[in-house]
């Protein structure tokens, strides 16, 4: 299964003593050139071990020479911010949602540093591949009076610059998903990168011409981490009646501590949708970064008509406590998966109309498995703006602490092909094109209904 995204599925007993870091006047910890240089060591040496294939996705000497420039960047004593800066510069090379260097706990740092009275870019963005950063909402998710305004430069930088240095950090499988995994959380990349100053000089595009603004850092929770409880719950997942017959189910995440209370609304939203007699359902994952895969199968339970499975060959690389009598730790193992799923033909609340899963921007690991399926096995169509990730995922992550910094390696152990076998396209593609606006969810589901409206009628 592959993980969330920077989920903390495995933790390290590091071998042998770290050296001790120096201490700066501000008791910011400093780690020497030998520190890093172990560090380093460790990551290269634990990639071998886990990955079965490191240059899957680039090359083995793109990533050669990448590891060469990290390490030249290695060799004096660094910040462990400045390590990220260095070591991270490697994300993009790998050209893998599920492999990057980060930092462990995004959550808890982001919390701790608002606790301590530390402050935060005070909004939520969207950063283009090409480098343009608008401006979505205020931190916490609530409406600006900005949204949708371009900046132009942030603390006298140019915000080209800005997001080039953050996009040349980020993760992800192609330079669109890196976008908007960095859009997700640009304050906390913003922070580690440039700092988190008091207040923060901007200067916006507006329609009459440049703004010069001056606006507080923010002490918020940022939106993206504000999920725990009922009100999170509800934000994650969501179902709507739509006019004409049509239901919209919004997961935005495979993932939630109680899976009883998942089933439970999807339950729910199907006994609706029974009820108001829907001929149209829209599921919507476009924000969804993945998790387990139970629960999309448990959700695919009251739509599949036929027996499915989440994949079909697949390579992974044999570690300690996954070995067998055939496959011993070290082994690189092609295989076939054979592992069906029934479907739940004789749930009473099976549904059997006209299935559409709006795709893109975040979907991503178990997400792009469940795409993968209901496209493979014709229970949906998906829709969407393009592809930006791969439908041949890797999965099987493992999280690993580097022993000085705690920086957090994250490596997956195998590759997955969709349960068709296909590798082209190899990004996942919808079957119906429509445009995906970043400010307004609700664009592509008026265009989709609109569509589906125009197909219908008979032509004049």
């Amino acid at each position: 299964m592959p993980g969330k995204l920077n989920a903390v599925l495995v933790a390290l007993c590091l071998l042998g003593s770290a050296p001790a870091p120096a201490q700066t006047a501000s008791a910011e910890p400093v780690y020497s050139a030998a520190a890093m240089q172990q560090d380093f060591r460790f990551m290269r040496a634990e990639i071998d071990r886990i990955h079965p294939e490191p240059g899957l996705f680039t090359s083995r000497e793109a990533l050669r020479k990448a590891y060469d420039q990290v390490e030249a960047q290695l060799r004096q004593p660094l910040t462990r911010d400045q390590a990220w800066r260095a070591l991270a510069t490697l994300n993009p090379v790998f050209a893998d949602g599920h492999m990057s260097v980060v930092f462990p706990d995004l959550q808890a740092l982001t919390r701790a540093h608002l606790a301590a009275g530390g402050l935060l870019f005070p909004y939520e963005v969207e950063v283009s591949a090409d480098g343009e950063i608008a401006i979505r909402s205020d931190i916490d998710g609530s409406a600006s009076a900005l949204a949708g305004m371009r900046i132009e430069q942030i603390n006298g930088m140019p915000a080209a610059r800005v997001a080039r240095e953050l996009l040349a950090r980020a993760q992800g499988d192609t330079p669109a998903l890196r976008a908007h995994v960095l859009s997700r959380h640009m304050w906390f990349e913003y922070w580690h990168m440039f700092g988190a100053p008091r207040q923060f000089d901007l200067v916006v595009a507006k329609p009459a011409g440049p703004a010069h603004l001056r606006v507080a850092g923010s002490g918020k929770i940022p939106a993206v981490l504000d999920t725990e409880g009922p009100s999170g719950f509800k934000k994650i997942f969501q179902f709507a009646l739509l006019p004409g017959n049509a239901a919209l189910l919004t997961i935005n995440h495979f993932l939630w501590p109680d899976q009883q209370a998942y089933n439970a609304f999807i339950r729910d939203a199907f006994a609706k949708i029974r009820d108001a007699k829907v001929s149209t359902l829209i599921i919507d994952v476009r924000q969804n970064p993945g998790g387990d895969d139970g629960m999309w199968k448990e959700l695919l339970s009251y739509l599949a008509d036929k027996p499915f499975r989440n994949g079909s060959s697949y390579v992974k690389k044999v570690i300690a406590g996954r070995a067998s009598g055939s496959e011993k730790v070290g082994d690189v193992v092609h295989g076939f998966g054979d592992t069906w799923c029934e479907p739940g033909l004789n749930n009473p609340l099976h549904y059997s109309g006209k299935t559409y899963v709006l795709v893109g921007r975040m979907t991503y690991s178990s997400a792009v498995l469940f795409s993968n399926v209901v496209q493979d096995f014709g229970f949906a169509q998906l829709v969407g703006a393009g592809g930006y990730a791969r439908t041949r995922q890797t999965g099987g992550v493992q999280n690993i602490i580097l022993p000085n910094t705690g920086l957090q390696m994250v490596i997956p152990r195998f590759v997955l092909d969709r349960p068709s076998g296909e590798r082209d396209p190899a990004l996942v593609h919808p079957d119906i094109l429509l445009p995906d606006s970043p400010f307004d969810r609700m664009v592509t589901v008026d265009a989709l209904l609109e569509h589906l409206r125009r197909t219908r009628e008979p032509s004049a």
